[in-house]
């Protein structure tokens, strides 16, 4: 595993899922950090598709989808409506690689998979990955949580939606 800053992607994972700030400093700063963040992408995409296995062949493969369409989405929209039109500061790549990162919750969507219980993990997890999300938005965008949240919502909706429609 490769290790920058004294943290390997597993303690960035972890530090991410607690909402360190330190660690969104740390990915947003460390351009070598997007094949990290796009790994952590891909361990939430397989823990998706496993826990989406419930929902069949498409279930898995939309999760799988997803995931990576949905990132790319959502560090897009947030860029455009975050540096755009609020005024903060931060490249596309510093939001890829702080939301690859505040994705680490998605791990347990592997969870999906427990009868009965499954649709209220992922709901719970994906609202975690939201929370994740704002603070990865207000470290990179460089302004206030009201801000990180407007961002979010509105960055949020069409990767939401779009996890609905691959996973039908």
């Amino acid at each position: 595993m490769n290790v920058v800053a004294g943290r390997s992607m597993t303690d960035r994972m972890i530090g991410a899922a607690k909402l360190d700030i330190d660690v969104y400093e740390e990915v947003e700063a460390d351009t070598t950090a997007t094949s990290q963040a796009a790994g952590v992408v891909a361990i939430v995409a397989l823990c998706s598709a496993i826990g989406g296995i419930g929902g069949g062949a498409q279930g898995v493969f939309g999760g799988l989808i997803a995931a990576f369409v949905g990132w790319l989405l959502w560090a897009g929209i947030t860029y455009l409506i975050g540096d755009k039109l609020l005024g903060g500061t931060a490249t596309w790549g510093e939001l890829l690689r702080t939301l690859g990162f505040a994705q680490a919750p998605g791990v347990l969507f592997l969870l999906g998979i427990v009868p009965l219980l499954g649709w209220l993990i992922s709901l719970v997890v994906g609202l975690w990955i939201l929370v994740t999300g704002v603070v990865a938005i207000r470290q990179a965008l460089d302004f206030g949580t009201g801000r990180a949240i407007l961002t979010a919502l509105l960055g949020f909706v069409p990767y939401a939606i779009l996890g609905a429609l691959l996973r039908m």
